[in-house]
């Protein structure tokens, strides 16, 4: 009996030891691999961010440098080079500032510096031969820059309220009938703090996904373990299976929906936001003019348009990310709900029509077909040109059908379903129909598009 009990503990030992090894060497890999691709995002991640940021540095400082322009042209065009004159133009610039530390300067072709309202003691000065904390001719590339037409410039410079040197991005024009050098700068420590800042966050999202790691590998071997004493291994190998495919899913699922998040608020909200804050911008500027008080206050009446139109696109959101009014009045009616607002925004003309009931479907069949109404719409919206659009929604006693017909331009669904970045919202409906085991029919020529869905009322 001894005998048997040593060699019965031997094989679960072997067993354990066959099932843990392998794990552990997979998760080893599955560790180097995600610590390699993590590193290798988080740089690319702030690469992006970093070019995005100062894009958007420079697309500013233009618009400042243009309004100032704006602001002494009727003086510049006027042809008078009196002293008068340019005083005057001087004094109009050294009243513009932006921000903290936001001003613009003026320098003859020579160097010397004309007009400088946060360091008036270079006033008067020659600044051509002046170097910052890098040896690098400041002076001398600006002028060079704008002797080329203007441009933007990198380089060093004392920051009004820190009196430190850091990076600033100027931007300069030549104002050939005066021989001034015009032009204002963006101080750059800012975008090195933020910079600074996400490298600290991406190392630690890093450590903390290797931790993860490095606790799941324990709690797997743990579980490979006492499967392996309970004799055990079969069923485990299946849950575990099915507990990484679930898992697999849930992420792909929320990336999906993070990316039509990441694309709503960039592609509406924050180019909107843009255009607002510039609109406002100039705007200030006009107020301080009395005769273009009228001008200022279109600029605001349109500012106010916009920022509804913001407010709109949030609800939007906000409304796509959980359909609340499912839960509340149920699927026919949140149906009806969705094509009155579609139709209210984008014009399209919407019949929506239901028959029967929808009783017998679980929460998650009805979600999905609110889901497919949503994609549907939105891809009629953005490629379909339709004139009318038509839902219709009937129950019975074997199921519910929903149905997407439109009169657009249609397409041809072969080769968008073959093409690796298009018809991704076609994808994510027939995936959606696959998970609760519906049927999903599609139908598209240059009468139009329908689509079909149908799920069985035992699903």
């Amino acid at each position: 009996m001894p005998a048997t009990y040593n060699r019965g503990m031997k094989l679960r030992q072997k067993v354990i030891f066959l099932a843990i090894t392998p794990l552990i060497l997979a998760l080893c890999a599955i560790a180097l691999a995600v610590w390699h691709q993590s590193n290798l995002l988080a740089a690319q991640q702030k690469a992006a961010i970093e070019q995005a940021y100062l894009a958007s540095k420079e697309a500013e400082l233009k618009h400042y440098v243009a309004l100032a322009a704006h602001s002494i042209s009727h003086l510049y065009r006027s042809g008078r080079r009196d002293a008068a004159t340019m005083d005057e133009a001087k004094r109009i610039l050294a009243a513009l500032s932006f921000g903290d530390d936001g001003y613009f300067f003026v320098y003859d072709m020579q160097g010397n510096s004309l007009m400088h309202p946060r360091q008036p003691e270079l006033v008067g000065r020659n600044l051509y031969a002046m170097r910052d904390m890098t040896g690098s001719p400041t002076i001398q590339r600006l002028l060079a820059r704008a002797k080329e037409g203007g441009g933007l410039e990198r380089y060093y410079w004392v920051k009004p309220s820190t009196h430190q040197e850091v990076a600033k991005l100027g931007y300069v024009i030549p104002l050939e009938n005066w021989g001034w050098m015009m032009g204002t700068g963006i101080y750059l420590d800012d975008v090195e703090r933020a910079l600074a800042q996400i490298d600290v966050q991406q190392r630690g999202n890093i450590r903390n996904t290797m931790l993860w790691i490095a606790g799941i590998a324990i709690l797997s071997a743990l579980a490979v373990g006492f499967s392996g004493l309970a004799l055990n291994v079969s069923e485990s190998r299946v849950a575990d299976a099915k507990l990484k495919a679930l898992a697999q899913r849930v992420v792909e699922s929320q990336e999906e929906e993070r990316a039509r998040l990441s694309r709503d608020l960039h592609d509406g909200i924050s180019q909107w936001l843009v255009s607002i804050k510039l609109q406002i911008e100039a705007g200030i500027v006009r107020l301080g003019r009395p005769e273009q008080k009228d001008k200022a206050l279109a600029v605001f009446e349109h500012t106010a348009e916009q920022l509804n139109k913001v407010l709109g696109e949030v609800r939007r959101i906000s409304h796509n990310l959980r359909p609340a009014v499912l839960d509340d009045i149920g699927l026919a009616a949140a149906l009806a709900h969705l094509a009155d607002e579609f139709q209210q925004h984008s014009g399209m003309p919407v019949q929506f029509t239901a028959e029967g009931g929808t009783d017998g479907l679980p929460e998650v069949a009805n979600t999905v077909l609110f889901r497919i109404a949503q994609e549907a719409l939105t891809n009629i919206e953005r490629h379909a040109g339709a004139q009318h659009i038509v839902i219709a929604l009937t129950g019975n006693a074997h199921g519910v059908t929903l149905s997407i017909s439109d009169d657009g331009t249609g397409f041809d669904t072969a080769g968008i379903a073959q093409h690796p970045q298009r018809g991704i919202g076609l994808r994510n409906m027939m995936e959606r129909m696959e998970a609760i085991g519906g049927r999903f029919a599609l139908s598209s020529s240059p009468a139009g598009t329908s689509v079909r869905a149908h799920v069985d009322n035992q699903v």
